[in-house]
């Protein structure tokens, strides 16, 4: 008999064949963070210097002093001012510059009467919602506060104190109301920050006034919230109208004019 042939070994599917471990790139290192776009710098960076009364009441910002200041050419700074002019913060006049609008009575009276509606609107809808994650949020954020106010840190507790009424205008759901609150809010901080520290007793009557909100929110209590918005939009009417003033004449009246950008104007590098 013929010795038989030993049969060849089928060849194994790639699928099947077992590959190399791959080596992972550690690519964490060489990332760089991505810089927001240049008029979003301009933007944030006015729009803190008013809040924080860096840019007070009357003062004349102009182009080119931005535009050095953040490191830009003067294309995205103009789309910063148009932005700033839409919310409030600044007046645009061609050819001189943005004037940063002294806080009037009447600007006082305008926004703490729109805040208190929706305020009130809001705490009667969380305390028929009587929500357990909100109640939480909210009991934190008075803890914060407090933490703040006790360690002198006023500009701090402000922000807190307004995160915390945000959080009831937010668990609304209304979108249109809570970006109406929020723009309200910046309008209102520059006066609420100088404010406070001109009158420190009044944080703890805020505090109080927090305490006594959630207390209602938790009992379910619409009416007792609604009442207690209510005592402290006048509180905080009488001490902020003291921040208004009328306007005296403007810096602008003997600012020369600020030369046109030609056409081809030139980007920065730092515009990207």
């Amino acid at each position: 008999m013929w010795p038989e042939r030993s049969r060849p070994t089928p060849p194994v599917p790639p699928a099947l064949r077992p590959h190399p471990p791959l080596e992972l790139k550690n690519t964490a290192a060489h990332h760089t963070p991505k810089r927001p776009p240049a008029a979003d710098r301009v933007y944030a960076h006015v729009k803190q210097g008013v809040l924080e009364r860096r840019y007070e009441g009357g003062s004349l910002l102009t182009e080119g002093a931005l535009a050095e200041a953040v490191g830009v050419s003067r294309t995205p700074v103009r789309e910063a001012l148009l932005r700033l002019e839409a919310e409030g913060f600044i007046r645009l006049y061609p050819k001189k510059g943005a004037l940063v609008p002294p806080v009037s009575a009447q600007e006082i009276a305008d926004v703490r009467e729109t805040r208190q509606l929706i305020e009130e609107h809001t705490a009667r809808r969380a305390a028929v919602r009587g929500s357990p994650v909100l109640l939480e949020r909210l009991a934190t954020l008075l803890d914060q506060q407090k933490a703040q106010a006790a360690d002198g840190d006023l500009a701090a507790a402000v922000v807190t104190q307004r995160r915390f009424h945000t959080e009831i205008v937010r668990d609304g759901g209304n979108q249109i109301l809570f970006r109406l609150y929020d723009q309200l809010c910046d309008r209102q901080l520059r006066m609420s920050i100088t404010a406070r520290h001109t009158h420190p007793d009044r944080v703890a009557e805020e505090l109080a006034e927090q305490e006594e909100i959630l207390q209602a929110l938790s009992a379910r209590d619409a009416e007792a919230a609604a009442k207690v918005v209510r005592r402290r939009s006048h509180g905080l009417s009488g001490l902020v109208t003291s921040q208004g003033r009328t306007a005296g004449p403007s810096p602008l009246d003997d600012l020369p004019e600020q030369p046109d950008l030609p056409r081809t104007t030139r980007s920065s590098p730092n515009d990207r």
